[in-house]
């Protein structure tokens, strides 16, 4: 834990020194890609793939609302495991930018198992950085973890998110 610690300490303070621009809130549109792995008991053998997109609208010079639309892939990673389970989201929610180039973000909303038309609520707390590549765009990294629930039962994931943003 110490390490883990220190190395996001550490890069926080060589983004600092490096002065990159800052994204702040802005009106962004981004495109990306999204990988997890459940955290939920008998999730060992599953992962789950897939994309999104998130539209952000700034409120206030740090804050975004934000809307995302996306689609995971489930499927297991035993060696003669075949098929998998898709599932369709959409969540609204906000984006706080603290410390230039880093968020701490909040969606709900929910997923709709495609297969069998399950519905689930869904919310998702996630931190992440955004580091600008030119004029009007940037690179998105963000981890979050997800909860997909129904009738007292949860699915839990952590998910890594890989996006390119465009300015609007």
């Amino acid at each position: 834990m110490k390490k883990i610690v220190l190395a996001l300490f550490a890069t926080l303070i060589l983004s600092v020194a490096a002065k990159a621009q800052t994204e702040g809130a802005v009106q962004k549109l981004s495109i990306g890609a999204d990988v997890g792995i459940p955290t939920s008991e008998g999730g060992k053998d599953i992962m789950l793939a897939g994309g999104s997109v998130y539209y952000e609208h700034p409120i206030a010079k740090s804050f975004n609302l934000t809307g995302s639309l996306g689609y995971l892939s489930m499927f297991s990673t035993e060696k003669n495991a075949s098929g998998s389970l898709g599932f369709s989201s959409a969540k609204l929610g906000g984006k706080y930018y603290f410390a230039g180039n880093y968020y701490a973000a909040f969606q709900a909303g929910a997923t709709l198992q495609r297969e069998g038309g399950i519905g689930y609520f869904t919310y998702s707390p996630g931190l992440g950085a955004s580091f600008s590549v030119a004029n009007k765009s940037s690179l998105d990294f963000g981890l979050r973890y997800e909860n997909w629930s129904k009738d007292g039962g949860s699915l839990g994931f952590m998910a890594l998110r890989v996006a390119y943003a465009f300015g609007l």
